[in-house]
């Protein structure tokens, strides 16, 4: 901070000597803040100046270090190829040696030809594609906020001095950019279109293809045209040729990425339904655990230990599970934390409810979700689903955990049939399939953990086998 002092208009008789700094021009640079606060101190003002260093590396948004949760599976980035290298104009050797150069063999210093005999002219490099492919390593898409253009290499260039001669090569390829994104990601074309689904750690797709490179062109006299037309096609005819030495320009494209994330369990319930220490305590996973509502804002991972009754097998039975954030009444609608979460139950093979036992209706918290999903993609309810009824340690929850499971269980159809894209008839709750299962557990306490793990498993192995297609989220 630097402290200025200014002399009264009053006092012509101050004179200032100077110097440096009040001789010179002062132009505030646009991080500079002037201060109008004057203070009147012995008939002098003061003006306070503050400055301020930029850095050159732009410090991301706020909204992104504070929200997060918004911005980790969703952003769009623009892509460009690399060019591609030019070649050259070149003139070529006299007369006589290029007559010595037809009987003599190849050799050392003779030109390049084809199989044919004619002249092979060095081109310019390939520009640098732009791949995208899945990475275990990755698990958001935050750091694309920060950086969300991309650019390749281009080509090389034809290093040529004029003349063609034995010693000049193509120019250097560029190197393809390897832009690596969390498996489950899904890749979109500016109009929608989607270009890859990236489900599996190692897939790809190429988004941009570089440029081609630039041809090279004989330049000769007229008389010696016709003659070397015989030998390559490559001969400067006027100055508008000079147009195929340029190498081409390498694609840009803007790009979608999403993040669904991949699990083959899905945890959903409302907020505070106790859907993070229940994955904390089947897996190694350590989400955060709390007692206010919306304590996770992003998916928690964890993985499920296989079944011990199965021996050897056992790891064949593993499975991943996810902990979405909870919903509330109106999350299609974007209330709460919106809908946005509800696109990672998309590869999900098993849904498990997780309910309060505790609260004054768990049935309608039961059919709350169950209507959210219905109005987000009514695919989600027919997926397989196992109910469970958390916290039934307390009182309240012990004494009517007989009546809340058959409550629950008369909830849907057994006999539903999975609806085709024809029809359009609009389903009710009572409409779709019941859950397999209904089992009551108190995570906290440890109560009942050896049934609900029995009864999940047996779920999977029934839904093994399924794949179901589903609506475009």
């Amino acid at each position: 901070m630097v402290s200025l002092i200014s002399p009264p208009s009053s006092s012509p008789n101050i004179q200032l000597r100077e110097t440096r700094f009040f001789s010179s021009l002062f132009i505030p640079p646009r991080s500079v803040r002037f201060l109008q606060n004057t203070r009147n101190h012995e008939n002098h003002k003061w003006k306070t100046l503050r400055c301020g260093v930029t850095s050159a590396g732009a410090s991301p948004p706020p909204s992104l270090t504070k929200e997060p949760h918004k911005f980790f599976d969703h952003v769009i980035i623009t892509v460009r190829a690399g060019d591609g290298g030019h070649g050259a104009v070149l003139n070529h050797r006299e007369k006589n040696e290029l007559e010595q150069g037809k009987t003599k063999k190849k050799g050392k210093g003779s030109l390049k030809r084809d199989f044919d005999g004619s002249l092979i002219l060095p081109t310019g490099g390939h520009g640098g594609d732009v791949v995208i492919y899945a990475d275990e390593a990755k698990d958001t898409l935050l750091e694309f906020h920060n950086k969300s253009r991309y650019h390749a290499k281009r080509g090389g260039n034809v290093g040529a001095m004029g003349v063609l001669t034995s010693m000049l090569r193509d120019g250097l390829v560029a190197p393809t950019m390897r832009i690596p994104v969390p498996v489950g990601t899904v890749v979109k074309s500016k109009r929608g279109k989607v270009l890859a689904d990236l489900a599996q750690p190692g897939d790809e797709v190429l988004v941009a293809r570089g440029g081609q490179g630039g041809i090279s062109l004989l330049e000769m006299p007229q008389r010696q045209r016709k003659k070397m037309m015989a030998l390559t096609t490559n001969v400067m005819r006027d100055d508008s040729d000079k147009i195929l030495v340029h190498g081409q320009p390498g694609e840009e494209v803007k790009l979608e990425l999403i993040l669904r994330v991949v699990a083959d369990v899905g945890l959903i319930g409302l907020p505070n339904a106790g859907k993070s220490t229940l994955l904390a305590a089947i897996t190694l996973a350590k989400p955060d655990i709390a007692d206010y509502p919306f304590t996770t804002l992003m998916p928690n991972l964890g993985r499920l230990g296989g079944d011990p009754s199965l021996g050897a097998g056992m790891y064949s039975s593993e499975a991943t599970l996810a902990d979405l954030p909870g919903l509330i009444e109106g999350a299609h609608l974007g209330k709460g934390l919106g809908r946005n979460f509800l696109r990672h139950l998309r590869r999900t093979r098993l849904l498990v409810h997780v309910v309060d036992a505790a609260t004054e209706s768990p049935v309608n918290d039961y059919r709350t979700v169950r209507e959210e999903l219905r109005m987000y993609n009514p695919a989600y309810l027919e997926r397989p689903y196992v109910v469970v009824l958390n916290k039934i340690d307390l009182p309240e929850a012990k004494d009517r955990l007989p009546s809340l499971i058959q409550e629950i269980m008369r909830i849907g159809n057994r006999d539903a049939q999975l609806s085709d894209e024809t029809d359009t008839k609009e389903k009710k709750l009572e409409d779709y399939p019941k859950p397999l299962s209904v089992v009551g557990v108190s995570v906290l306490k440890g109560i009942q953990i050896t049934e609900m793990l029995k009864e999940i498993r047996s779920a999977l192995k029934k839904c093994s086998g399924s794949s179901e297609t589903l609506i475009s989220t």
